[in-house]
């Protein structure tokens, strides 16, 4: 098996963590910016009435070509519905300001794409920052709380959209060159909550996403067709995907994200479900994930084809929800498989985990398909402690999306299948010596050898660990 040396890999992460800087960040020199105040033209900032008119006035206000920062002054909180932003345009959220999302239907577009409380398109120079807070009020669109699974409103019988997804997101830039999101709260989003739409040059740091664990479709950060994007000191704790790659009309290049923590009732970072298109040159570095359903994920169902990524020193912690959830709980999941019978097959090559550190209930799940194997991946340096204490069911393979959705299975440390390329060097799995925790699991290695070929373990064990409630 060709094998790619550590020292390249580690060549590809400084690259990537030192050249995509300036390309996410570089500017045109630019004079100081005008400072223009919400306040100054009309918004009264109460929480009840509306504020659109002064909010959309004052960005209309900022001269073209020149940079412009559009102030919400604390105290307040500014309801509003859709504002659109233009290039050159930064909202200035002070601490204690609160731009509030309208939760009627009238308050966003026609246009179902373009339900967004904050939306920039065609821009560039444009983002948000202060110290406040964007709210989308997402306790207002639950028509039933459960405690599985909050039932939402659905604006579907507008034509414009179907199923139950159809809710307004929190911010949108689509289209947008040179954007940057900084020192904000984004909390409550009623749908997806920070989406970057066919945008290049994008810096993410220092902002805090809190979405209720209960509300489904809650993402944190999409990368959605963007490319050079940097996330960076972010803290995100929601109920869906925390940060989500996807490739919906074009490939999806050069994302580094580093100096995080999260936390989600599904995956903290998932590539994916949305895979017609390839995606290449990612970094993840120095990220802790707490309590999630599913760690570092890999969901790919539409064709495209995923290289080059590395996943290094992350701090990892899994636990089982309500399997109406995807996940079981996998620390690392890399699957790939048609959606449906229409779908094509991908692939994922060249993955590299190092210094990983995971406490689960579940084990590593990697699922290639006949047409679409997983090739070159590596673990190197884990640690990999496996402890029952929530009472779900286990013994479930989880396809979902598509392919063969919930599966009875043996379940193991490491479950494989469809692999061409597979090392493991100084890995080490610890497990409960609990008898009923060992009636619950099965041995460290599941697979058949038909389906895996060219794998190499060098320096792995697999062995009790002793509790303190058995060692006490």
């Amino acid at each position: 098996m060709a094998k790619t040396p550590i020292f390249s890999l580690f060549q590809t992460i400084s690259i990537l963590l030192v050249i995509q800087s300036p390309l996410a960040t570089s500017h045109p020199l630019n004079p100081l910016p005008i400072i223009l105040s919400v306040t100054d033209f009309g918004a009264s900032g109460d929480g009840l009435n509306y504020d659109t008119t002064a909010i959309q006035s004052t960005i209309d206000a900022c001269p073209d070509g020149r940079p412009c920062r559009v102030t919400f002054p604390a105290p307040g909180k500014y309801l509003t519905a859709t504002v659109f932003l233009k290039s050159g345009v930064v909202l200035n959220v002070e601490p204690g300001a609160t731009v509030l999302g309208g939760t009627r239907l009238e308050d966003y577009p026609e246009d179902s794409s373009r339900w967004y409380v904050i939306l920039a398109e065609n821009a560039s120079n444009v983002g948000i920052e202060g110290g406040g807070a964007v709210d989308g009020q997402a306790g207002e669109f639950v028509v039933r709380e459960d405690p599985r699974k909050n039932v939402m409103v659905s604006w579907n019988q507008t034509g414009a959209c179907s199923g139950d997804e159809c809710r307004p997101r929190l911010i949108g830039f689509v289209d947008c060159n040179h954007v940057r999101v900084s020192n904000i709260s984004l909390n409550h989003p009623a749908y997806w909550c920070l989406h970057m739409v066919r945008s290049n040059n994008i810096r993410i740091e220092d902002v805090r996403i809190y979405g209720d664990f209960n509300i489904p479709n809650n993402d944190g950060i999409d990368i959605d067709d963007s490319n050079n994007t940097i996330i960076n000191r972010c803290h995100i704790d929601t109920g869906d995907d925390a940060i989500c790659p996807k490739s919906s009309t074009s490939p999806v290049y050069n994302l580094t994200a580093t100096n995080s923590w999260i936390r989600t009732k599904s995956s903290a970072i998932k590539l994916g479900s949305a895979s017609w298109f390839d995606f290449k040159h990612f970094v993840f570095d120095n990220i802790t994930i707490v309590d999630s359903h599913r760690g570092l994920a890999f969901q790919i169902r539409d064709g495209g084809n995923v290289s080059d990524i590395v996943f290094s020193n992350i701090n990892i912690s899994t636990r089982y929800y309500d399997p109406l959830w995807w996940g079981r709980a996998e620390p690392i999941y890399v699957t790939t498989c048609p959606r449906n019978a229409a779908s094509k097959e991908g692939s994922i090559s060249n993955i590299l985990f190092i210094n990983i550190t995971a406490n689960a209930e579940n084990g590593i799940f990697l699922s290639g398909s006949k047409r679409g194997l997983l090739r070159n991946l590596r673990f190197i340096k884990m640690n990999v402690t496996y402890r029952r204490f929530t009472s779900y069911e286990g013994g479930l393979w989880d396809y979902r999306p598509g392919c063969q959705e919930l599966v009875k299975h043996n379940t193991a440390g490491m479950m494989m299948e469809h692999i061409d390329g597979l090392e493991v060097n100084n890995v080490e799995m610890r497990w409960s010596n609990e008898q009923e925790q060992l009636d619950q699991w099965n041995n460290p290695l599941e697979f058949r050898p038909s389906t895996v070929n060219n794998v190499s373990f060098i320096h792995f064990n697999s062995g009790f660990y002793t509790n303190s409630k058995s060692s006490s």
